[in-house]
């Protein structure tokens, strides 16, 4: 018994690591960064048109940054967000399920999944993302936390 709590911890530890330092670094493709190792000049203005919700000049700094970095799953969330933003849900899907493929554990790419199923009108599915971040989240999350506000506003919206 005292066995496998100590591994449960460890195996906790080691993953509170690896977020911290994703997150540390811009990762998790959900919004934050944090003040830690210097980011990508391209990442940054790609950030940049995103905070400016320069849907166009994102999108098209981000198409030029996955032909450099074709496996980077952050970069095809920020696609899909940039994509479902600008009203193209059709590209959106392609692009989170690319982040996906590329991370299954992607939580951000779930979250916005999530909010695209729901623009989309598909309640189901954006539960399904919903019970996924359920499973990779160990603590409460960003992003479950706020798919889960985002299905709450879309009930709401859907009884009246």
């Amino acid at each position: 018994m005292f066995r496998t709590g100590w591994r449960k911890q460890i195996a906790f530890l080691a993953a509170l690591t690896m977020t911290s330092a994703t997150w540390a670094s811009g990762g998790g493709g959900g919004g934050g960064g944090g003040s830690g190792p210097a980011i990508d000049p391209a990442m940054q203005s790609i950030k940049q048109a995103i905070d400016a919700q320069d849907w166009d000049g994102a999108l098209g700094r981000l198409q030029d940054y996955v032909v450099a970095h074709p496996k980077d799953a952050d970069a095809y969330n920020w696609l899909g967000y940039a994509s479902r933003k600008k009203g193209n849900l059709d590209d959106a899907f392609r692009f989170y399920d690319t982040a996906l493929m590329l991370n299954p554990k992607h939580r951000g790419a779930h979250e916005y999944l999530g909010e695209a199923y729901l623009q989309a009108g598909n309640l189901a599915k954006a539960q399904e993302h919903l019970a996924v971040l359920d499973g990779l989240c160990w603590l409460p999350c960003k992003e479950y936390s706020e798919l889960k506000a985002a299905l709450a506003d879309y009930a709401t919206h859907a009884a009246r």
